[in-house]
């Protein structure tokens, strides 16, 4: 999460207006492999996704407010977070959105796939996404 906060105040600093209306996406990880998939585990990584969203939403509501913006918080459960925050974006007639990157190396990203990259190339709307390392180059964050 330090990773988004950075981000988000990179967004706030360098392309926030006082009319933007800010939505705070945040899409859950249930990190559970094949073999985990009993009843229990299940509930569990259920339980900690909920409690982990919740403080996520905590801290941005609470960032928001801080900032005096116009905003809200909003969970989308999807197995494909990009596929899940373009229609979403596309729903709310979004006209920008704002993502970060993890940084992964070009193999992990092919692997894993790149949720920023799937926005990049499937969002209705221009996208701007912010790399973590260039962001704390700068003092302020």
């Amino acid at each position: 999460m330090y990773s988004t906060c950075i981000i988000f105040t990179g967004y706030v600093q360098n392309f926030h207006k006082p009319e933007n209306k800010v939505v705070v996406v945040h899409t859950p990880e249930y990190s559970m492999g094949p073999s985990e998939m009993s009843t229990s585990k299940i509930e569990e990584s259920i339980q900690e996704a909920n409690a982990k969203t919740e403080m996520v939403k905590t801290k941005f509501v609470e960032k928001m407010s801080e900032c005096g913006m116009n905003g809200e918080f909003v969970a989308l459960e999807d197995r494909n977070p990009g596929h899940a925050i373009c229609k979403y974006a596309e729903r709310i007639n979004a006209t920008f959105i704002v993502t970060g990157t993890r940084g992964l190396g070009k193999f992990r990203r092919t692997m894993l796939g790149s949720v920023s990259d799937y926005i990049l190339h499937h969002a209705h709307v221009p996208v701007l996404v912010c790399r973590l390392k260039f962001l704390l180059k700068d003092d302020k964050y």
